[in-house]
């Protein structure tokens, strides 16, 4: 039997999700503690890989077991075993071609700036206190929703078989003290959502011209988009799924 489990995480203390050696990871995490609580050897694929320090409000994973257990007694074992940074919220049975990875329809983004100084949020959030044209940079990022090829967003070398991504959503809206830009697309190429931001903010900063941002993109080449903004501002908020009635 294939379960999805839907989880949390604050990312400040891990070098991502994917395991690797001497080093402490989400995936490791995790699958060491449904082990403990299951007592099995199990292989826990993931719904996607965050970066070291990047968090996450949602995350799918998934792991096969044929035992029967009971779903909310295990949710709390699992918490009440588990660091205090990562939270399940639920453990979902599926069908058994179910892939958490691959199924995934939609994934959503956010990254958080803050523009004023403040003690207590600066492992959430990006202080970044210059002046910044909120209004240019949506027109800029509407300009995502054109295309689909973001190789210039991507990390170099990286091994993927296209650059090619759907955005359907990109834009950025102040709360308070606060600037979030929120992008949604089918799939995102790794670093990608930091160097959108890092270029949007060229924009903000009347650095470059919304024309100029649409040059770079299609350019396709990482060395003219903008710099990499900070891993600990970032979140995945949001994955779909067909087949799940409510995936956030």
């Amino acid at each position: 039997m294939r379960y999805f489990i839907k989880f949390s995480y604050k990312g400040t203390n891990y070098h991502g999700w994917q395991s690797q050696p001497n080093a402490t990871s989400v995936q490791e995490t995790l699958a060491k503690a449904i082990s403990t609580i299951l007592n099995l050897d199990l292989n826990l694929m993931g719904a996607g890989r965050t970066d070291t320090g990047v968090h996450a409000k949602v995350m799918y994973a998934h792991f096969d077991y044929d035992a029967d257990f009971e779903i909310k007694t295990t949710v709390h074992k699992l918490n009440s075993f588990l660091p205090k940074d990562i939270v399940v919220f639920d453990i979902i049975p599926v069908h058994d071609a179910a892939h958490v990875r691959f199924d995934a329809k939609k994934r959503t983004y956010e990254y958080h700036i803050h523009q004023y100084k403040d003690a207590f949020i600066n492992e959430l959030s990006w202080y970044n206190p210059k002046e910044l044209d909120v209004n240019l940079m949506n027109q800029a990022a509407g300009l995502l929703l054109k295309h689909e090829d973001f190789e210039c967003f991507s990390k170099v070398h990286t091994d993927v078989f296209t650059f090619k991504c759907s955005v359907t959503k990109a834009h950025w809206t102040k709360e308070n003290n606060k600037l979030i830009f929120t992008i949604s697309a089918n799939r995102f190429l790794r670093n990608m959502v930091r160097a959108i931001v890092g270029t949007l903010i060229k924009v903000g900063m009347h650095k470059i011209s919304i024309a100029d941002f649409n040059t770079i993109i299609e350019s396709k080449n990482r060395s003219e988009a903008g710099f990499s903004v900070p891993a600990h501002g970032l979140y995945l908020t949001e994955i779909e799924y067909d087949y799940l009635e409510e995936s956030t």
